[in-house]
C-alpha cells in the first residue's frame, strides 16, 4: 500500500539524521534501508520543520520497522493516509534541509 506521510522534523537531531543517511548506515540497514533513503530523497519540507513524502508499506501498522529503526528516532508526529498512488510534494528538498543545518 502506498501512503502519504507527514511528520515532524527533530531539529535537535538533524545533523545526526543526516550522518545515518550520508555514511551509510540507513542504506545498509535489512530489509528497508534502500527504500527508507529513497523515500526521504523524494521528500519535502513543506512548511517550517513539517517534511511529507510518498511511501509503500506493507505491515499491518504502516512503517513499522522503519519507524522503530529510524523514522521515530528523527521525526515527530507521523502522519499516515493511505493514497492510491505515487503523488508530487512541493515543497524544498528534506536533503537540503538537513544538509544546511
Amino acid at each position: 500500500m502506498i501512503y502519504k506521510v507527514r511528520a515532524k522534523c527533530r531539529k535537535a537531531k538533524a545533523s545526526e539524521f543526516f550522518e545515518k543517511f550520508t555514511d551509510g548506515t540507513v542504506s545498509s540497514q535489512k530489509p528497508d534501508g534502500a527504500g527508507i533513503v529513497a523515500s526521504m530523497n523524494r521528500a519535502k519540507i513543506t512548511e517550517p520543520g513539517v517534511v511529507e513524502w510518498y511511501e509503500m508499506s506493507f505491515y499491518s501498522t504502516p512503517f513499522q520497522h522503519e519507524r522503530a529503526t529510524v523514522y521515530d528516532k528523527y521525526l515527530s508526529d507521523i502522519h499516515t493516509d493511505l493514497a492510491d498512488d505515487y503523488g508530487e510534494v512541493a515543497g524544498v528538498s528534506f536533503w537540503e534541509y538537513l544538509r544546511v543545518l
